[in-house]
């Protein structure tokens, strides 16, 4: 009787890059000889999607690609940001399942074997979670205090020190694949409509070369993303705040026209309350104002449903490997 043929699995590894020419030869390198020396039993692909990387990137991709069919690389037409380019690149990968990982090594290469023995016993989503960091340690305490805050004011069960390093089953690239979010929030995509996930602990690892692309301003807007698309604690923070301060104010008035009217000549109010309860005021409304605007943005943003990024050219891609852009 003639045994039946039993294709194989295929891994897929997405890698985000912006200016990373000093790491994504030795991460190619090394990533294809983990595939061929402990998963040679898969056919793999590693899929590099360039930001339009300012340096010599995207030259290095090109000799890589041209070197290993298993590379294949996809270059944005701009920097569309860390949040969206990631996510277009994991819905073009096909694979039976996905490792989505950074291109700087702070992401231990040693953790795909361990992620993928967990996904052979029937895990969907098998995730990295940081024990401890070799960041800055005040960097890693402010990501951590986001974490726990992010935790309180949100319905859903958001994951402490996860950024998105891990492997993820097809049947769940296939639900992010069909949402149509310009504003990808992949925590909490992961969070909310994800399959029940182990998380593996591992030490995050200084980067190898080259400089972060976090800056102030970026983490800001990450951070602002996840709390206007998963709480509504602020806005009726807000609310409740104005009830309170008003109820405060009420009675205060009353106060002092009781004192005004027993102590007529002797109680002077002055001016300086009523300097205080203005700026507090002031500064209160500012302060719900400019999150009620973010929360604006965000609907804005997802009410014009523009394309996740816009590519510009596609490499080792073919018709059966490489399906087109969505």
């Amino acid at each position: 009787m003639e045994k039946e043929f039993t294709p194989m699995k295929k891994i897929s590894v997405v890698i985000p890059t912006y200016n990373e020419e000093a790491n994504v030869v030795l991460m190619a390198k090394q990533l294809s000889e983990i595939f061929e020396r402990d998963l040679s039993r898969y056919d793999y692909e590693i899929i590099f999607i360039d930001n339009h990387s300012k340096d010599n990137t995207q030259a290095y991709l090109r000799q890589i690609c041209k070197d290993n069919k298993h590379v294949k690389a996809i270059f944005n037409a701009k920097n569309f940001g860390q949040m969206r380019s990631p996510v277009h690149g994991l819905k073009q990968a096909y694979g039976d399942c996905v490792i989505r990982m950074c291109a700087d090594f702070q992401d231990p290469l040693d953790m795909v074997v361990k992620f993928v023995e967990e996904w052979e016993r029937g895990t969907k989503i098998v995730i990295g979670v940081k024990s401890s960091s070799q960041e800055r340690k005040v960097m890693y305490h402010i990501r951590a205090m986001y974490y726990k805050f992010i935790q309180k004011i949100t319905d859903i069960d958001h994951i402490e020190q996860f950024t998105g390093f891990g492997l993820y089953d097809k049947a769940f690239v296939d639900v992010v694949r069909d949402l149509h979010d310009p504003m990808p929030y992949l925590r909490g995509i992961i969070a909310e409509l994800g399959y029940d996930y182990v998380a593996i602990p591992y030490e995050q690892k200084k980067r190898r070369a080259g400089k972060s692309k976090n800056n102030f301003y970026s983490l800001y807007d990450y951070a602002m993303v996840g709390i206007t698309s998963y709480s509504k604690v602020v806005m009726r923070m807000a609310t409740f705040l104005g009830f309170f301060v008003g109820g405060c104010s009420f009675v205060a008035g009353i106060v002092y026209l009781i004192l005004k009217l027993i102590y007529w000549d002797r109680f002077s109010a002055g001016v300086a309350p009523m300097l205080i309860g203005i700026f507090f005021l002031g500064a209160l409304q500012l302060f719900f104002i400019g999150f009620l605007g973010e929360y604006i943005l965000s609907i804005n943003t997802r009410v014009l449903d523009r394309p996740l990024v816009v590519e510009e050219e596609r490499l080792n891609f073919d018709e059966e490997g490489g399906r087109p852009a969505r």
